[in-house]
This record gives C-alpha cells, sequence and structure tokens, in this order.
C-alpha cells in the first residue's frame, strides 16, 4: 500500500520528563493510531522518548516568517512584559 491519500501528521516527542515536547518531523499515516505507532518506531528507535504526540497537519496553523514584523508589533508598546525595570529581591536565585 502506499501514501497516496493518507494525510500528513507532525510528530512531538518529549525526551525526558520536565521537558518540553519538540517537533521532531513528519509522517503519513492513514489515522492517528497507526500515525502515533509509526511515530514511535521512527523517532524514539533507541527509547529517546517518554511521551509522543501526533497532529494532523491541517490542524495546525502559523504565522507567516513574511508577516514577522506586523504580527509581533503589538508586543513591543508593552514593557511592562519585560522585567527590565523590576528589582529582584536579595536571596531570589531564580525568577
Amino acid at each position: 500500500m502506499t501514501t497516496d491519500g493518507w494525510p500528513l501528521w507532525e510528530v512531538f516527542v518529549r525526551s525526558r520528563r520536565g521537558l518540553s515536547h519538540t517537533h521532531a518531523g513528519s509522517l503519513h499515516a492513514p489515522d492517528a493510531e497507526m500515525a502515533l505507532r509509526n511515530a514511535r518506531d521512527l523517532y524514539t528507535r533507541r527509547n529517546e522518548g517518554v511521551s509522543i504526540w501526533v497532529v494532523p497537519s491541517t490542524a495546525i496553523t502559523a504565522s507567516s516568517p513574511d508577516e514577522k514584523d506586523p504580527f509581533f508589533e503589538p508586543s513591543a508598546d508593552k514593557p511592562y512584559r519585560h522585567p527590565t525595570f523590576y528589582e529582584i529581591p536579595e536571596g531570589v536565585k531564580h525568577l
């Protein structure tokens, strides 16, 4: 059987507990269960992962790199989002 007509799935793998899932790649599969099994075999062959997400590529909406400036422009006028003028109390090691 060929991959003609099979949807494209994006694969995200979490390598260890406490870390975020990262995009590992893409694959074609007829359904979510097969995509999950194929992702396990393809992207975690050496026990690299503890969790896998598969998402249909059609379900992902992304911003365009060409629209970077106008898309992210509103964040520039909110200086309170940047901790540049907050004083860190003594004794605080991680913020």
